[in-house]
């Protein structure tokens, strides 16, 4: 039989994985009776953990306390915690950066060696490439979420990248992280249309206005929508080619922010891409290595194409072939 400070550990950790708990099951993982398991639940009880009895089944439940008592955590729990604080304390919401800190040097403080050994090795593996992206306060981010969840509308002053601002007022339906950047999508009242916002630039009004029905999401999926407002709608210059390899095979090649990949059929799919010029486009069209149909475009981009097939037909005309 497990020591009486044992047990209650084990016993913690059986309750935190959320779900109901009969006494009997309780007993029999534990190899105790059921008169010792409420004797522990009563312990568990006196030292701030809010352990609910639940009606019909003589069993228990862990609940949401006033207070923060103590958490068990599995190894790749710990290990997956550690991680993210480290993440948080250079990351992209402003405010938490020294909270994060404070929290990872308890966390790592009370680690067991293989597993401190684990994060430090992952922690000194790991280089970050390019800049963090605007910081976001969190209230900001939680005003969002909220209104969100309760599909109540939210009205904002926003500023654009020239600096002026106007108040705006909006459906939300996601608040997404992209790229280092929090985004807001939203049906934009005013202008009747979908629209995304960058997170950092809104400061929420309050209160929130009346709650509304969801609309449908364009291109069906919140994460599409996004990635094709940030990577080809935005852009001057824009195109959409069909190419002849499943979205599967293609997604391998086009990376978040070149372009939109949408399946067609199991062999084929449509890139959407945008640019600043018809050459960037040329480019990021052809750097797929995947054979392709040109199906929309501005003009521009047809002569620079050709142009392209000329200079590389140019480029071979001396070029020994074998």
């Amino acid at each position: 039989m497990l020591e009486t400070s044992a047990r209650l550990l084990r016993l913690l950790a059986l309750l935190q994985t959320h779900r109901d708990w009969t006494g009997a099951d309780l007993a029999a993982r534990l190899d105790v009776t059921t008169r010792t398991v409420r004797r522990d639940v009563e312990r568990l009880r006196e030292l701030g953990y809010p352990v609910h009895a639940t009606r019909g089944t003589g069993g228990y439940r862990l609940g949401a306390g006033t207070a923060l008592p103590p958490l068990l955590l599995d190894d790749n729990e710990a290990v997956a915690v550690a991680v993210g604080l480290r993440s948080a304390s250079d990351g992209t919401v402003a405010g938490i950066e020294e909270a994060s800190l404070r929290a990872l040097t308890k966390l790592e403080q009370v680690l067991p060696p293989r597993l401190r050994h684990r994060v430090r090795t992952l922690r000194g593996a790991t280089v970050r490439v390019g800049v963090p992206g605007a910081a976001v306060e969190p209230d900001t981010l939680m005003a969002i979420a909220e209104a969100c969840q309760r599909q109540e509308r939210l009205r904002f002053d926003y500023r654009t990248h020239s600096g002026s601002v106007s108040v705006r007022s909006v459906e939300p339906h996601s608040l997404v992280h992209f790229s280092r950047r929090w985004y807001l999508v939203a049906w934009d009242v005013d202008r009747a249309d979908w629209r995304s916002f960058r997170a950092d630039r809104i400061a929420p009004r309050v209160p929130t206005g009346p709650r509304f029905e969801p609309r449908e999401i364009p291109e069906g999926d919140v994460a599409a929508y996004l990635s094709l407002q940030l990577s080809a709608r935005s852009w001057p210059y824009q195109a959409t080619v069909l190419l002849h390899v499943s979205a599967t095979e293609a997604a391998g090649s086009v990376w978040p922010g070149m372009g939109v990949v949408a399946a067609v059929d199991e062999h084929s799919c449509h890139l959407h891409v945008g640019a600043d010029t018809p050459e960037a486009l040329v480019w990021m069209i052809t750097s797929p290595d995947i054979d392709f149909t040109l199906l929309s475009g501005p003009r521009e981009l047809a002569t620079a194409l050709r142009a392209q097939a000329i200079r590389c037909d140019r480029a071979l005309r001396n070029f020994p072939s074998t």
